[in-house]
């Protein structure tokens, strides 16, 4: 019953109500809890991912008539990017409906961006698929907000950002590797380290390899800017 009224009551956070309560519950649903009788949410991450994408070119599109699609892009991908999402799952609570396994609620995971934003994209397939495209539209514009208005046009994710500054300097894009691997399969983090032709490198964990590159991305960025300070 606790389980159901917490569902129930963030359905009404992200303001939308369910015909299908069963399709938010797969959303909310991690591998590490999953099984056959109870579904978890990769799939509904990937249609998630699809819908938030064609809601925010549109979106875009329409805030600003005169933008080119250089001016586009950057502000596109810093609203659909999995930190953006996370910070947007943070909000409405997301992290405390999640249903996790034992290790993975132990290693703390409500509160891990991967799983953040993945639950998000996850949430966003649940209402599509319940009430369709404008259903899921009006859900995303609500809980984006003004982040739709505001976003920087030179807003980029740290991988962007790192690889637009070597080439400012006549170097090959960074280099990303897989130096660590630890942790469980349905847990597992991940070390990445990112390397530049000049030599100067970073690493960074986190649950997902997207997420280690970003942070080994962001790492060496503020290492490069320091040094040239």
């Amino acid at each position: 019953m606790k389980v159901a009224t917490e569902i129930r009551d963030f359905a009404a956070r992200i303001g939308h109500d369910f015909a299908r309560p069963d399709l938010l519950s797969q959303a909310l649903t991690h591998g590490s809890i999953s099984g056959p009788s109870r579904p978890d949410n990769q799939r509904l991450e990937f249609l998630g991912d699809r819908v938030l994408g064609l809601v925010m070119a549109e979106a875009l599109l329409r805030a600003d008539p005169e933008a080119t699609e250089g001016q586009l892009a950057p502000r596109y991908n810093a609203l659909v990017r999995k930190e953006t999402c996370a910070a947007i799952a943070r909000e409405i609570g997301l992290g405390e409906v999640l249903r996790l396994g034992r290790s993975e609620r132990m290693s703390g995971g409500r509160r891990k961006e991967a799983l953040l934003g993945d639950g998000m994209e996850a949430v966003i397939a649940a209402v599509y698929l319940d009430s369709g495209f404008e259903a899921a539209e009006a859900v995303i514009l609500r809980l984006w907000g003004d982040r739709i208005e505001t976003v920087e046009a030179d807003s980029r994710d740290p991988k962007t950002a790192l690889q637009e500054w070597a080439q400012a300097r006549r170097q090959p894009p960074p280099v990303y590797a897989e130096v660590a691997r630890t942790g469980p399969d349905h847990a597992p983090v991940f070390t990445i380290e990112v390397t530049l032709q000049s030599g100067q490198t970073a690493r960074a964990e986190a649950s997902s390899k997207r997420a280690a590159e970003q942070a080994a991305a962001e790492a060496l960025l503020t290492k490069v800017e320091t040094e040239r300070g």
